[in-house]
């Protein structure tokens, strides 16, 4: 099944702003084109189809779909979908969202034609920072997290992800974090992960201590910082 957040996050998914889905010249066929240029889902399941129809209208959350008669889609229709959305990663945007109503936490656009999201939870105790030549840029929608490597750009909308971010500034576990910053239970945790799936978390093997606060509880200022 597509991933899902613990507790109060939840995983949402859309194509990026460019990319326009038109029916193909073949009978059931899907074009897709964006940026990175076209691609063709040939016959797609009924599923595959409403979710990419979705997801050019903006974020959603996939697990709400149904299959054609109405039922909860069973795991055989999600590994299909499954399938599809990891070979279209490259045109997929992924936000971390929350269940309140203060919008979105951040969100992963591609900048690459070869991005994969590879989403997975960090261990509890695995220090990790941010990497070396990461740019944060703060404007009106928040702050733009950009690294030279990285197949992805993030946008951090609200000031929770912000605090973690902060945090990555010198080596911290995930555990650290969670355990310094008032959030729901795995919201930290949920954050720090998609930071990782999009190349700004690194594992670092140096001794952990506490960080002093960066970016904390307070309201972000102009400008930009860059890492050493």
């Amino acid at each position: 099944m597509p991933d899902e957040a613990d507790g109060h996050a939840v995983d949402l998914w859309s194509l990026a702003e460019d990319v326009v889905v038109e029916p193909g010249d073949r009978e059931g066929e899907l074009v897709l084109t964006g940026c990175w240029g076209t691609e063709w889902v040939s016959t797609p399941h009924p599923v595959v189809e409403e979710a990419l129809r979705r997801m050019q209208l903006g974020p959603v959350l996939l697990t709400n779909l149904e299959s054609p008669a109405g039922d909860a889609v069973g795991q055989e229709e999600w590994y299909c979908l499954q399938l599809h959305l990891e070979r279209l990663s490259h045109l997929i945007v992924r936000t971390l969202g929350i269940q309140d109503l203060g919008g979105p936490l951040l969100s992963a656009t591609p900048v690459s034609p070869v991005a994969h999201f590879a989403l997975a939870r960090l261990p509890g105790r695995q220090p990790v920072q941010l990497p070396s030549g990461v740019s944060l840029t703060v404007g009106r929608d928040g702050v733009t997290v950009q690294a030279p490597d990285s197949s992805y750009r993030v946008l951090v909308h609200r000031p929770e992800a912000v605090w973690v971010l902060g945090r990555l500034a010198w080596p911290v576990t995930p555990d650290q974090v969670s355990a310094a910053l008032a959030l729901p239970a795995g919201v930290a945790e949920r954050i720090m992960d998609y930071l990782a799936a999009a190349g700004m978390a690194a594992a670092t093997a140096e001794d952990v201590r506490v960080p002093p606060p960066v970016l904390g509880h307070g309201e972000p200022g102009d400008g930009a910082a860059r890492t050493p």
